[in-house]
């Protein structure tokens, strides 16, 4: 061996850690309120580098915790090889969230051990600035002259993509919007989860589809032809197939980029029919777990868009897998997220590595103390023009201020307290369960 050529790479490592010799120690836990509650993990290590993710907003921290003895006295670096180990303890919607947020942690792990963003661990970047589209909060008395006032006030930091609910359950409040909608006599809770055709919004009536009309010219009228717009909470399940065709083609004269959750979304078949039905596109998945949870969808076509939640579909990297199978079936991707800085970050660099991005959701648009609990976002992150720079500092490129974090925690969450109570096995693993 020519020992002066291997000494002279040897030099060229950063040995400020070793990462053969790198073990997970601890998984914590610390549940800030935002726009709803956001838990964020911290996986610490024997070298002292940790790294942070996110569980999905309403997710509780448990779905992280059941997990850590599957980790600890892990290897960070093998990130694929954990998340097999951990993949199968997650589930549709939040019931990923742990899983999700521990992916994600290790890939911030990893980015810091090797000195290099996570977009560079997806493969590099195919954009240096991401588009946001812009969330809105539904109007307390959703009117068009309201439903203006919430979109004009993104378009008036400079967003060009935004997105306005256009929700089923908006007819209850409409008069004349629905025809057979009594349902008193059911539990107060069914009624939030109706199936499709019963109750609320079973029939919309020519009246609700006015409504309908008169709110997409009133929000287009108002931002004009060069802004994009998309609508949410379509059908929520409180429609049939029917319906939801029925009030797409209302909506169909106002050119709108996406209609969102048109149905539940466990109904793909029926989302094959309404997309082939409209000219619109529709689009789903936020609660859609793993690439076999898209892969129907994608390979029928059922879907215009794919709409991932990354704190649900798989965390950076199956996210990234689940976005590539859509892209060879001629099928864009836009990303969904209600998240802390944290995850948002991780979107970004999720969103530089994707070939087919649309746009990458902001949802935290009206929590003024947002980027304060973070270093590594500054104030005017995003352009007047709605994008996001992607940032090149290792792993997410961003880290917690403690003090502004500690301001923000729900009242039942420490600041990344001690987590031993969880440190025996809770979960079945290898076809046994250990308690």
């Amino acid at each position: 061996m020519n020992t002066e050529h291997h000494g002279s790479i040897e030099n060229a490592v950063n040995h400020n850690s070793e990462p053969s010799s790198l073990r997970i120690t601890d998984i914590r836990v610390a549940t800030i309120r935002a726009q709803g509650l956001h838990p964020i993990i911290k996986i610490d290590t024997n070298q002292g580098v940790y790294g942070l993710g996110e569980v999905r907003d309403g997710a509780h921290p448990d779905t992280a915790l059941r997990l850590k003895p599957l980790l600890v006295g892990q290897n960070p670096c093998n990130v694929e090889y954990l998340f097999r180990r951990i993949k199968r303890y997650g589930g549709e919607s939040r019931e990923a969230g742990g899983v999700c947020a521990i992916e994600i942690a290790l890939m911030d792990l990893v980015g810091k051990i090797y000195g290099i963003p996570c977009y560079q661990l997806l493969g590099g970047k195919f954009r240096d600035r991401v588009r946001v589209y812009g969330d809105t909060p539904t109007p307390d008395n959703p009117t068009p002259d309201e439903f203006r006032k919430v979109v004009r006030s993104r378009r008036d930091i400079g967003l060009t993509f935004i997105k306005f609910d256009l929700s089923a359950r908006m007819f209850e409040g409409h008069p004349g919007a629905m025809i057979g909608s009594d349902t008193k006599y059911e539990y107060p809770q069914y009624r939030q989860f109706h199936t499709p055709g019963r109750g609320a919004g079973a029939r919309v009536s020519e009246a609700g589809l006015e409504y309908v009309r008169e709110v997409c010219a009133a929000v287009r009228d108002e931002v004009g032809p060069e802004v994009s717009l998309c609508t949410d909470h379509f059908g929520e399940g409180f429609v049939t197939v029917d319906e939801a065709i029925r009030i797409g083609q209302a909506v169909e004269p106002f050119n709108l980029a996406w209609v969102e959750d048109v149905l539940p979304w466990t109904d793909i078949a029926g989302h094959k029919k309404v997309a082939d039905a409209l000219l619109t596109p529709v689009a789903a998945g936020e609660d859609l777990y793993l690439f076999e949870g898209f892969q129907e969808a994608i390979e029928t076509r059922a879907f215009d868009i794919i709409h991932p939640d990354m704190l649900s579909s798989g965390g950076l990297t199956e996210t990234k897998k689940i976005a590539d199978h859509a892209e060879r079936y001629g099928i864009p991707t836009a990303l969904h997220a209600c998240c802390s800085p944290i995850a948002f970050m991780a979107n970004v660099h999720l969103a530089a590595s994707l070939a087919s991005l649309t746009a990458l959701e902001n949802h935290a648009l009206d929590i003024p103390w947002y980027t304060e609990v973070v270093t590594g976002l500054e104030p005017d992150y995003m352009s007047d023009d709605g994008y996001v720079v992607v940032p090149d500092a290792p792993g997410l490129g961003v880290d917690l201020v403690e003090d502004a974090v500690r301001e923000h925690l729900v009242d039942w969450s420490g600041y990344f307290d001690d987590t031993s109570e969880w440190n025996a096995e809770r979960t079945g693993f290898l076809g046994h369960l250990v308690w």
